[in-house]
């Protein structure tokens, strides 16, 4: 599988030619001024909750791509106010299967609000199973035991976990929480974009690694083969 960065928690996976992009949050973060969406492709797109650093670019690049969006049923609604009708609304635990495989929609503990202030529903994650294997990615969360569940159905390659503290896991918790799914290489998210999240990349990766663990922090528009 091949994974690229596109900033704060906005990431393409690739796997058996297929695309599939999460929170698209890419043209409002200076970090990621480098990034030119007009040409991101993607097959399908997948918003874990309604807060404007995850869903900023979704409509733009739904409409663009042509891609449906994966997301819980208020976020869809919203999304369909927003003049968008590919859309897909799932729930928590519930699972479906696309061309390429299955997505199963976990829980997650956060908050979700929507740009313009109405209700965005229960924040979530996903767990993404392709032919060549299972990825899971959180979202923006806090440790749960809940996710002590996903390696009884699942076998996960590698996770993407948010690390930057204060609004989610920091990275001693996002690298308990690789323990609980059962994964050794994380890639982290939800880090340096604002001041409140600004991380030691070397410290959190130094904490990854005293638990015999791997966390790749790609730069912006970075690929890499996971």
């Amino acid at each position: 599988m091949k994974l690229t960065y596109f900033g704060h928690s906005c990431f393409l996976v690739e796997s058996g030619g297929q695309k599939l992009l999460f929170d698209p949050f890419i043209t409002p973060n200076p970090l990621a001024k480098g990034v030119d969406i007009s040409k991101i492709q993607a097959d399908l797109i997948l918003l874990s909750h309604g807060h404007v650093d995850h869903v900023a670019d979704a409509v733009a690049l739904a409409s663009q791509t042509g891609a449906p969006v994966v997301s819980n049923w208020e976020v869809s609604e919203w999304l369909g106010r927003q003049g968008l009708t590919n859309l897909v609304a799932m729930n928590h635990g519930g699972s479906r299967s696309f061309g390429f495989g299955r997505v199963k929609m976990t829980g997650a503990i956060h908050s979700s609000t929507m740009p313009d202030g109405s209700a965005g529903g229960n924040p979530g994650g996903y767990v993404v199973e392709f032919a060549e294997g299972a990825f899971y990615y959180s979202g923006d969360t806090a440790l749960t035991m809940d996710m002590k569940l996903i390696p009884e159905e699942f076998a996960i390659r590698f996770a993407v976990l948010p690390i930057g503290d204060n609004f989610t896991m920091g990275a001693s918790d996002a690298t308990r929480a690789a323990g609980f799914v059962d994964t050794s290489i994380v890639v982290g998210v939800h880090y340096n974009t604002f001041p409140p999240i600004v991380i030691n990349k070397e410290e959190a990766v130094a904490t990854f690694s005293k638990s015999g663990r791997t966390l790749l922090l790609p730069a912006i528009g970075e690929t890499v083969e996971i």
